[in-house]
């Protein structure tokens, strides 16, 4: 197979079109500019330079410079060739490529590099993707809102509020419907608020019948204005049967107030195998098994994600045929945040006391289990035709290929989860990829990098766009003195490596 060499000339012929007056006609998306010269686009990432369509953003390669024995330096100068890089440790990323629009053409750049021996082809380009959107996992006991709930950005419904996991809350934004289907202002918002996202910037979020907070990925959620510090332990259950043995001989009762499960320490099992007696304290709420109730309170910000700011309210009664004066009482919440220390009057009523050492000291330690909150943001997108169409004039194949595990998804480098099923589906944690990872087009669509990496002998059985192949050595000769270069991350697998079958 023949691998061609990677021209100016040639490239230039995949991008735009010269009209009168040097206005140059911008194909590499739907909106089409008309640019003049010395002026951009509307997305900014495409200028006429003297008559000519060129690129405002770099390429970005990414090199291991740790695997090779080698050392990043800077470049520019105009003599240089490329050698500076090893070829079979340099990965060409999709970020600052350019895109396969209309749809038919072959992608920016079709990269052959060896493996171990085994010749490898990475496909890499831009996605224009309409269909995507990120899902958000928001580390809180806050009650932010409630499910199906819609998600605003500046007055905009931007997403819903999906379903609780443990100890976090789920966000959806984006999707195609609020990108396409509402107003243009929807639209535009909806892709604004993605892209900032995307890049990791703060972005304040209000959700219907719920509280405001601000989402950034890799960073603490701020609701109400207040930063979260704490994910819980556990429900109140768990928290409840990891440290009951640690409350044996200190305390008599243990509750730990939880929106979702409220646990009860000698109602609980954990109470019962441990001998304690039981202490006659019944809390509100809906019993399920012995020592676990739901719907204690409504959903809030205070005690355990609950509406609550004094839980003594959650106890419905104590019987006095069961408890008994000096009873000692801890209430507490399942990040340890919440805390308070009673002990039963003559009267059998809870009356606050000064916590002991060694019950504090369990407390600290469910706050010590306490992992930091956290914002996590996955961008998640539908490779569609006008991707496919770029690496194969049979797309099928390669959504089969990629299905079976043959060959390799990234976006910028990271890996991606391919979800099963029909098509190619991908999600890609944003704070793996390269800065500036993504952009926009007012279509509104965002912009966002995606490789595909496959042993070459398999892309020409695929239909690849074999004429179409230039080797790495050439495109770094082409491209390298005016790329920018980043190091691999260390935690990602090597793609060529992958579909190799030797070492990543």
């Amino acid at each position: 197979m023949s691998t061609d060499t990677l021209s100016t000339e040639a490239r230039s012929k995949k991008f735009g079109a010269a009209e009168a007056d040097g206005i140059v006609r911008c194909d590499a998306c739907p909106v089409l500019c008309r640019i003049r010269p010395g002026r951009s686009g509307a997305c900014a990432r495409y200028a006429n330079e003297n008559g000519h369509l060129v690129r405002t953003d770099p390429v970005v390669l990414l090199h291991d410079a740790a695997e090779s024995g080698q050392k990043l330096v800077p470049f520019g100068a105009a003599e240089w060739d490329g050698r500076v890089l090893d070829p079979s440790r340099t990965f060409v990323t999709g970020i600052g490529a350019g895109t396969t629009y209309p749809d038919y053409k072959p992608a920016p750049f079709i990269v052959a590099s060896e493996h171990e021996g085994v010749e490898t082809v990475t496909v890499v380009t831009e996605g224009i993707f309409s269909y995507c959107g990120v899902k958000v996992k928001i580390d809180t006991d806050r009650h932010l809102g409630p499910e199906r709930a819609a998600v605003r950005v500046n007055g905009e419904e931007v997403g819903h509020v999906t379903t609780a996991e443990y100890g976090s809350q789920m966000l959806s934004v984006g999707g195609v419907r609020h990108l396409t289907g509402g107003s243009k202002k929807e639209g535009t918002v909806t892709c604004d608020t993605l892209l900032r996202l995307c890049s990791g910037d703060a972005v304040t979020m209000t959700i219907e019948g719920g509280h405001e907070v601000v989402v950034q990925a890799g960073h603490a959620p701020i609701v109400d204005g207040t930063p979260e510090q704490r994910m819980r332990v556990g429900c109140g259950s768990a928290t409840v049967g990891i440290f009951a043995k640690q409350w044996l001989g200190h305390a008599d009762e243990v509750i730990v107030v939880d929106d979702h499960i409220t646990g009860v320490l000698t109602e609980h099992q954990a109470g019962k195998v441990l001998g304690m007696r039981p202490a006659g304290i019944r809390v509100r709420g809906r019993r399920s098994t012995p020592g676990r109730y739901f719907q204690v309170a409504n959903p809030g910000i205070g005690w355990g994600g609950t509406d609550i700011a004094d839980p003594l309210t959650i106890i419905q009664a104590i019987d006095p045929a069961t408890a008994w004066p000096g009873l000692r009482l801890l209430m507490t919440s399942t990040t340890g945040e919440h805390a308070l220390w009673l002990v039963l009057d003559d009267d059998l009523k809870p009356v606050p006391a000064e916590m002991p050492a060694p019950v504090r000291g369990v407390v600290d330690r469910i706050g010590e289990n306490c992992e930091p909150s956290l914002c996590t943001v996955l961008f998640m997108a539908g490779a569609g035709g006008s991707l496919r169409a770029g690496v194969t004039e049979n797309p099928v194949l390669l959504t089969r290929s990629v299905a079976a595990g043959e060959t390799k998804v990234t976006m910028g480098g990271a890996p991606v989860t391919v979800w099963p099923g029909g098509g190619i589906t991908v999600m890609a944690d944003v704070t793996r990829l390269p800065r500036n990872a993504f952009g926009s087009v007012p279509t509104p669509a965002i912009v966002a990098p995606i490789e595909f990496t496959l042993p070459r002998d398999l892309y020409a059985r695929l239909g690849g766009h074999d004429g179409d192949v230039v080797a790495m050595t050439d495109v770094l000769r082409e491209v390298g003195p005016a790329a920018r270069i980043d190091p691999w991350h260390p935690g990602h697998p090597w793609p060529a490596g992958e579909v190799a079958g030797g070492p990543a």
